[in-house]
């Protein structure tokens, strides 16, 4: 039984594709991937239980370990001319059961990324239904909670039915849409700022640190969801202009810009509502309602179910497209290769996705979540890290335009390191329902994958 069997890599291959990008739309497309759920939805869940105001301490944490991160994503995508992100990029490096296991977590995170994302879009329809003066019995407003009567999210299952059928049908347009809705985003953080920083009372700041140096730490292994997406940028590597220098600018000045309008939106709202009152799921459009300008609060919501709702589209998008890639390697069911003659989309593949994703929606709070989707995208990260370290070992130093991580192998292990420690900071359920995780991926790579792998029909003829 040969695990660790390898695909074989063109180093040489020139690609097809038009190099245009420049270093502004990298930043763009960094932007638009990154902030969504993090900034609209979990930055009151982390205030409220984990850091209160000292919260932006975890974003500056989260995002040093992200970047540490996307330097590996960024070699990685101008070295190896292969498609499939992490999963792709070990299967070289390591081999089938590593690269499986990335991409097992890589399903996991954009599975419950689209979860996380529909729950936040949830609780933004529901405030802006209150402000309305409709209301949801309390049984379908959020995951199962007998402890605060809720069972199941309504608006979070119907959001994700929506959506599957939508990427079934209309992907093209979905993703065009996603990107226009940037701007959306720009505009509302601006609103939130700009009117917001008028009604900050600094009292609301004291105690800075209430969870002290502890509840920072725990609050970046929440946050660290923020700024999922930066891949986005190394994965364009091939289509942009002088990528050796441009593509990790994008990556650092992408998760940058992110941080810094996450510290800003963070200030203004413990700076206008107490920490301790932000424990609900729609804290920016609720920091309006709080003070008493819910006309303001309500226009925040419409754009942010406007931009939530593109986002889920884009990672349902990603999700069908990853299952559809794996299962043309093999190591899943191959029915989800199939493309739809008439739409042309692995229409299969994403009732699959949409399936699973309707569970998730529905059933689980968004703080667990959310902690799930870190600690699976932790762990592929640190596989990414490793992995540029076996890369030098197979090809050497990086050629002449090929975007180089400096210091290897001591950066890619400090990000090991720094992405361990997020890991440990982690609810113990969270473990455990990773750890089961885990064997089930296991479990479906020895009964299913190995078998049906395409190298094992390569070996076989």
């Amino acid at each position: 039984m040969d695990l660790f069997r390898k695909k074989v890599i063109q180093p040489e291959r020139v690609t097809n594709l038009k190099k245009e990008l420049k270093l502004k739309d990298l930043i763009m497309l960094g932007i638009g991937a990154i902030i969504g759920t993090g900034i609209f939805v979990v930055t009151g869940a982390a205030s409220a239980e984990y850091a209160g105001p000292a919260l932006i301490l975890s974003f500056v944490i989260a995002g040093i370990v992200v970047v540490l991160s996307g330097l590996s994503f960024a070699e990685f995508a101008s070295r190896i001319p292969v498609l499939g992100g992490a999963y792709s990029y070990l299967y070289v490096v390591f081999g089938e059961f590593i690269a499986w296991l990335a991409g097992w977590f890589l399903i996991c995170e954009f599975l419950l990324a689209v979860s996380s994302v529909a729950s936040g879009w949830s609780g933004y329809v529901q405030g802006f239904l209150a402000s309305a003066g409709i209301y949801l019995p309390t049984a379908l407003t959020a995951g199962y909670d007998p402890s605060k009567g809720t069972y199941i999210d309504l608006i979070a299952g119907l959001v994700i039915v929506f959506v599957t059928l939508w990427v079934s049908q209309e992907a093209k347009k979905a993703l065009r849409l996603n990107n226009a809705m940037v701007w959306v985003k720009f505009a509302i953080i601006a609103l939130f700022i700009i009117f917001g920083v008028f009604f900050v009372e600094p009292g609301n700041w004291q105690p800075f640190m209430p969870f002290g140096f502890s509840g920072v730490f725990n609050g970046a292994a929440l946050v660290f969801f923020a700024f999922l997406g930066f891949d986005a940028v190394a994965m364009a590597a091939e289509e942009v202009e002088d990528a050796k220098k441009n593509v990790p600018r994008g990556i650092i000045g992408s998760i940058a810009i992110a941080t810094v309008l996450y510290i800003v939106v963070t200030l203004i709202l413990t700076g206008i509502v107490p920490y301790t009152e932000l424990g609900v799921s729609d804290p920016v459009a609720f920091a309006m309602r709080y003070i008493n300008h819910g006309l303001v609060g309500s226009i925040i919501s419409v754009g942010a179910i406007l931009t939530l709702l593109t986002v889920t589209i884009a990672m349902m998008y990603s999700l069908a497209r990853l299952l559809y890639a794996i299962s043309k390697d093999g190591l899943l069911p191959r029915f989800m290769q199939e493309v739809d003659p008439k739409q042309q989309t692995p229409k299969k593949a994403t009732y699959v996705a949409g399936a699973f994703a309707l569970f998730f929606a529905a059933a689980f709070p968004l703080n667990i979540l959310a902690e799930l989707t870190n600690i699976a995208a932790l762990s592929y990260l640190i596989l990414m890290s490793l992995g540029i370290i076996k890369l030098r070992n197979m090809l050497g130093e990086p050629k002449k335009g090929e975007f180089k991580v400096p210091f290897v192998p001591v950066l890619p292990l400090i990000s090991v390191a720094s992405c361990l420690f997020l890991m440990t900071r982690l609810q113990t359920t969270t473990w455990i329902v990773f750890a089961i995780t885990l064997v089930i991926g296991v479990v479906i790579y020895f009964v299913y994958g190995y078998r049906h792998s395409a190298l094992q029909d390569e070996e076989k003829s």
